[in-house]
């Protein structure tokens, strides 16, 4: 898993009651919300980054 980096984000008040009534009603917390939100929007228009690959150990 890649790592994770912080960042404050601005958003209106009732947008964000609304993500945290969401968040709440899927037992996710409001920033798991939000990431699953982002990642889903991703993939639903090809926008993930591609994933480094990993070296083969191998020998």
């Amino acid at each position: 898993m890649s790592k994770k980096k912080a960042f404050a984000l601005r958003i209106n008040e009732d947008m964000l009651k609304a993500v945290e009534k969401w968040a709440a009603d899927e037992f996710r917390s409001t920033n798991g919300q939000i990431e699953w939100m982002l990642m889903k929007y991703l993939k639903e228009h090809n926008r993930l980054p591609k994933e480094k690959q990993k070296p083969d150990n191998k020998k």
